[in-house]
């Protein structure tokens, strides 16, 4: 039996040849089938770039199928973000204001292809900052620097509605618009304190007023109340001084009346005769002028 050297020799080295091949079959299998699908996730929308070309139609939440190495898909927010800067404006007084501002906004999904492919993904950058700058100075010359402070949330207001009408068109929703803080010079912020001071002093001043008028009321009440007292108190002894007086006036009337009589009698005692049933006095208070009274 004869064996061929050389069929021994080449056999273990096809079968590590073939066998590296198919390892890299498998492998590129695999490559292949990790970039044949996309997986968005929950608060975004998938913009899908056909070899560079913005596809108009979004992809949704979810798992998706796609061309490997033909397509990607760029992932945008659409969850709630905020989005933080610095503004200086000139108020209508020519007061420089420096604010901070922040505002709350949101991608609209259906319109993510069209800004990614205007914009990409710099869109605060290109979009929202000098858009929000512009809005900030606008209404910020209408207000004086008072006004800032005391009408704050109807600046707010009015800077939330220039950013819709001007952003919406992009595929910004703006949630809320706030200002955090507002900053002027030094020495307007002296003139308000020094402001505050007086209006304070003044107030002050007002209460003190008002204080010593009410002192001054309650003082004059009391005094009329007892004024009041002490007259009725007078009244009430007038009068029974008056009725004392009277009683006794009455009291010495009739007394006089008797002494009177007294000191006219003559001494003779009244006459009493009955005639018929009748009765028939005869009194004599003094001796000149008999009284004679008939009953019946």
């Amino acid at each position: 039996m004869s064996v061929n050297v050389r069929e021994l020799s080449n056999a273990p080295k096809k079968t590590s040849f073939k066998g590296f091949k198919w390892l890299i079959a498998g492998l590129a299998a695999v490559f292949i089938a990790a970039n044949a699908f996309t997986i968005v996730p929950a608060g975004h929308t998938g913009v899908v770039l056909t070899l560079g070309e913005v596809s108009s139609t979004p992809l949704s939440e979810g798992f998706h199928v796609k061309a490997p190495f033909i397509q990607t898909v760029e992932k945008m927010s659409n969850k709630i973000q905020v989005y933080q800067t610095d503004a200086s404006a000139v108020s209508r007084d020519l007061q420089t204001v420096k604010s901070t501002i922040a505002v709350n906004y949101r991608l609209v999904s259906d319109m993510t292809p069209k800004m990614y492919k205007d914009t990409g993904m710099e869109y605060e950058t290109i979009l929202m900052m000098p858009v929000v700058q512009e809005c900030m100075k606008s209404a910020t010359a209408k207000y004086n620097a008072e006004q800032l402070i005391t009408e704050r949330e109807s600046v707010s207001n009015e800077v939330k509605a220039s950013l819709d009408e001007k952003l919406n068109g992009y595929g910004i929703y703006i949630e809320k618009f706030n200002i955090v803080n507002f900053d002027f010079s030094k020495e307007f912020n002296e003139a308000i304190e020094a402001k505050q001071v007086a209006e304070q002093n003044l107030l002050k001043t007002k209460t003190e007023q008002e204080q010593a008028k009410v002192v001054a009321k309650t003082e004059a009440e009391k005094k009329v109340i007892a004024a009041n007292a002490e007259a009725e108190a007078i009244l009430a002894q007038a009068n029974a001084q008056a009725e004392a007086n009277k009683l006794l006036e009455e009291s010495l009337s009739s007394k006089v009346i008797a002494y009177e009589q007294i000191q006219k009698w003559n001494g003779v005692m009244p006459k009493v005769t009955g005639s018929d049933g009748g009765l028939l006095i005869d009194v004599d208070i003094d001796d000149t002028a008999p009284n004679t009274v008939a009953a019946n």
